[in-house]
C-alpha cells in the first residue's frame, strides 16, 4: 500500500511540475511533508539554485514546539520562510505543494506565508 501511495504522489508531483516553474523574480516554493517534520524551500528553476529554506528542525521552531509534526509548527515554519523571502526582496512566489493535498500542514504553512505578505 505504501508503495502505491508513493507512486501516486510522484505521479501528481510530476503533473504539477509540468505546469509550474520558478524564476529569480518569482521562485517556486516547494513543500515536503514527512511524518515528523516539514521542509520548505524557494527554488529558482532557471539555475537550479535554492534561494531560501526553512524547516521544522531549526532551533527557532524546536524551542517553541515539543511536537513539530503538526499544523501549529507548520504555521511557524511558513512564517519563518516568508520572512526569509522578504529579507531577500521577494514578494511573489509560485507554490508547489509537492503532490501533497492542500490541507493540514501544507495549508497552514501556505496561509502563514500569505499572512506575512507573500503573494501566490
Amino acid at each position: 500500500m505504501a508503495k502505491d501511495r508513493k507512486q501516486a504522489r510522484r505521479r501528481v508531483r510530476y503533473g504539477i511540475r509540468k505546469k509550474i516553474s520558478g524564476t529569480p523574480d518569482r521562485p517556486r516554493v516547494s513543500v515536503f511533508r514527512s511524518l515528523n517534520h516539514l521542509y520548505i524551500q524557494a527554488i529558482d528553476d532557471s539555475t537550479g539554485a535554492t534561494l531560501a529554506a526553512a524547516s521544522s528542525r531549526e532551533t527557532e521552531v524546536v524551542k517553541k514546539f515539543k511536537s513539530r509534526g503538526n499544523s501549529k509548527a507548520a504555521k511557524e515554519v511558513g512564517s519563518l520562510m516568508a520572512r526569509r523571502l522578504k529579507d531577500k526582496g521577494l514578494k511573489e512566489i509560485v507554490f508547489d505543494r509537492g503532490g501533497f493535498v492542500y490541507h493540514g500542514r501544507v495549508k497552514a504553512a501556505a496561509e502563514a506565508m500569505r499572512e506575512v505578505g507573500i503573494k501566490f
